[in-house]
């Protein structure tokens, strides 16, 4: 692994255990200005701006995550990591078993695909 390869992984795994301050803010600055955040079940986000946006209103309603990180693998500026996302609400809980594939522009995300059954989330949310 080179270097940047091993430096992208450790960003992403600091990323990952960051989900865990539910911070709006500190997670949005991993993103490029024209960072993009695609949960892959609905429309794409683009813009730091609008991603700390979205994370925000996402997030709101959560009073605790912790994101287990199942396995990472890299190669140069792509970084796969497949994750439970354990997530508590107002509306309910969910272990959402997740697959976030992220690209890398100087150490930081410049796309970051989510992959996950949006009905395992919907279906829990529900109570």
């Amino acid at each position: 692994m080179t270097d940047s390869t091993s430096e992208n992984v450790t960003i992403i795994r600091n990323f990952i255990s960051d989900w865990s301050s539910l911070d709006a803010d500190k997670l949005a600055d991993y993103f490029t200005e024209d960072g993009t955040y695609y949960n892959m079940p609905i429309a794409p986000v683009t813009g730091k701006d609008s991603v700390r946006k979205f994370i925000a209103g996402f997030i709101a309603t959560w009073s605790e995550t912790e994101w287990d990180l199942l396995n990472i693998a890299a190669t140069g500026n792509i970084v796969i990591a497949e994750r439970l996302d354990r997530t508590r609400t107002s509306a309910g809980n969910v272990d959402l078993p997740c697959v976030g594939v992220f690209e890398m522009v100087d150490g930081k995300i410049s796309i970051w695909r989510d992959y996950f059954d949006m009905a395992t989330f919907t279906s829990a949310m529900q109570g």
